[in-house]
């Protein structure tokens, strides 16, 4: 397992190298603020300022790319009310998030279909990825996202592309992951125990951890504890 060090007052757990990619599904916003007497919308804020913490302490206990699950092509569904206030978080988080991925070292990434956003919302976006590019960490945003689409998506590219003939190695080469490995753990919040069309290729031999912490309470502690899992399972990739 990765060394301890400690982090102000708080003892942290230092990663190595089989721990590469860290991914969530943040999952219990909602919950979160019903359980505190306030609308589903409330949720979602405090939800966005845990995603800040959640993202620098990865990236301080050395962990390279963290993939978050922010919105996906299903929640749409939701109730207009609560998609115009997520919406709003995102774009508050645009206006910031340059000054912050510089504090932080980090080339953010979207994943996911853009052009589903207005278009000043999708122009940085891209102006964010271009001016992050070369921060040496990866914050990948699933916003948008669909494990599904993404694969559909990457095979119309290679079929507009004139393959006839598909390889595994061109679907990850075209997938919205292509720079960056696929994620070794994947944990989700909430208590829920399912992926819900998230990262369904590149999941293919993650880790998963499931726990009952509502993503708002995400704390130092639970992501230690997620990890400290990770060590002690034996990862076969297929073999024996």
């Amino acid at each position: 397992m990765g060394s301890v060090k400690k982090q102000g007052d708080y003892m942290a757990i230092q990663v190595d190298e089989r721990l590469q990619h860290i991914a969530f599904i943040m999952d219990g916003n909602g919950r979160w603020a019903k359980k505190h007497g306030m609308p589903r919308e409330y949720g979602h804020s405090v939800g966005a300022s845990t995603f800040e913490k959640v993202v620098r302490y990865c990236g301080d206990v050395g962990i390279k790319t963290v993939t978050v699950y922010a919105f996906s092509t299903e929640n749409w569904k939701r109730p207009e009310v609560e998609v115009k206030a997520i919406m709003l978080i995102f774009g508050e988080y645009l206006k910031k998030a340059a000054k912050k991925a510089d504090e932080y070292g980090l080339r953010v990434v979207f994943l996911g279909d853009k052009r589903v956003f207005p278009e000043n919302i999708a122009k940085d976006m891209t102006a964010l990825e271009i001016a992050t590019a070369k921060h040496p960490l990866t914050l990948n945003i699933a916003i948008n996202y669909g494990g599904r689409d993404e694969i559909v998506h990457a095979v119309n590219t290679l079929i507009g592309m004139g393959k006839t003939s598909i390889t595994e190695d061109d679907i990850s080469a075209h997938l919205y992951t292509a720079h960056c490995p696929p994620p070794d753990l994947i944990v989700r919040t909430g208590a829920e125990k399912r992926l819900s069309n998230f990262l369904l290729w590149q999941s293919a031999y993650a880790e998963l951890y499931f726990c009952d912490t509502l993503w708002p309470d995400m704390s130092e502690a639970e992501i230690d504890a997620a990890i400290e899992d990770f060590y002690k399972r034996k990862r076969r990739f297929g073999g024996v």
